[in-house]
């Protein structure tokens, strides 16, 4: 696995580090990469993260991670967006989920989606470590 991705507006970082939080065991063993205050953020709750903080979103942030999904360093992005607030950088949110979707990379826009994207990154983790793959309690809906 190269990188995941972590975005999450400012209204959904709350659920973007609880989310991680409850996933802190894949996540020690990832590749990470973060629009800037998204990744203060789970740093300063996770500091074990391997995680590179980019640009934040509005300065640069989200063109930064689009750029690493052009260039295939990006195998998954989870962008948590927050639909009630109209954004500033509305253009280059777009720009960011038209990449992902036109260089095929899985992009989970809410936790329960995303709670399924990582489902699959766990069973491809453990396939690759010769283990078999926990059960999909991912679909279960909570």
């Amino acid at each position: 696995m190269k990188k995941v991705a972590l975005v999450a507006h400012d209204a959904r970082k709350p659920i973007m580090v609880d989310w991680v939080g409850r996933n802190l065991d894949i996540f020690r063993q990832l590749d990470l990469v973060a629009t800037g205050t998204t990744g203060k953020v789970l740093l300063e709750h996770y500091p074990e993260l391997r995680l590179e903080r980019l640009e934040s979103g509005p300065r640069g942030g989200d063109q930064q991670v689009g750029a690493l999904i052009v260039a295939n360093a990006i195998d998954v992005l989870f962008f948590f967006i927050d639909p009630l607030t109209p954004m500033p950088h509305d253009v280059d949110v777009k720009a960011l989920l038209r990449l992902a979707i036109l260089y095929d990379v899985p992009c989970a826009c809410s936790p329960r989606a995303a709670d399924i994207v990582l489902e699959s990154v766990r069973r491809a983790q453990a396939r690759r470590m010769g283990q078999q793959p926990a059960s999909p309690a991912a679909f279960r809906r909570t």
